[in-house]
């Protein structure tokens, strides 16, 4: 149980980055500014069930997939890790209103997956597993959920709070971090299979 409390540092904050509720935030305020209050709630409640049950489906069939495919948990940390670091460097250079185009219904999809569980999110819980172990990962990934969920139900106050430019701002840094990320999971991968 100490060493579960010990890993849940290790793995909460780089699923925080990878979720990057600042960047998800403007378009939920957008997507929802029109709606009463009643069904806002509702497509909260939808977001994230929808993001909670991708995230531990794909936990739960992650590994049986990787040994079908005999790819190894090292060959999936280098090819996660150029993924992230594609996802960070297009978040650093593109302007924040071209970050993710949505289209369709705003339910279960676009908010629910892929923007609150998206590639980013999912590469990372497979990793943390393999590093840290089940529990602390889905324990951080229950609070980084419960994170998102506060920040959606204080949207409006949030994004008056910090303004749009700050929350950009963030956006922009949590992009930063979740490219070290990136080059930490390839630098891991490739120490692992040169061993």
């Amino acid at each position: 149980m100490l060493e579960v409390i010990k890993n849940i540092p290790m793995t909460f904050i780089p699923i925080l980055v990878a979720m990057d509720v600042f960047a998800v935030l403007p378009i939920f305020v957008s997507f929802t500014s029109d709606i009463t209050h009643a069904d806002r709630k509702i497509i909260i409640r939808q977001s994230i069930i929808t993001a909670l049950a991708v995230g531990l489906a794909f936990v739960g069939v992650g590994e049986a997939v990787f040994r079908i495919l005999e790819i190894t948990v090292d060959d999936f940390k280098i090819a996660g890790g150029l993924l992230l670091l594609v996802i960070a460097v297009l978040d650093l250079t593109r302007y924040s209103g071209e970050r993710r185009k949505i289209e369709g219904t705003i339910g279960v999809v676009p908010i629910g997956v892929p923007l609150i569980v998206g590639p980013a999110v999912l590469t990372t819980l497979i990793v943390l597993i393999d590093h840290h172990g089940i529990t602390p990962t889905i324990i951080s990934f229950m609070l980084n959920l419960l994170i998102v969920w506060a920040s959606f139900v204080n949207a409006e106050k949030i994004t008056r709070l910090i303004g749009k430019n700050g929350i950009v701002a963030i956006s922009k840094v949590m992009a930063i971090l979740l490219a070290s990320i990136a080059v930490m999971m390839i630098r891991l991968g490739i120490e692992n299979i040169v061993k």
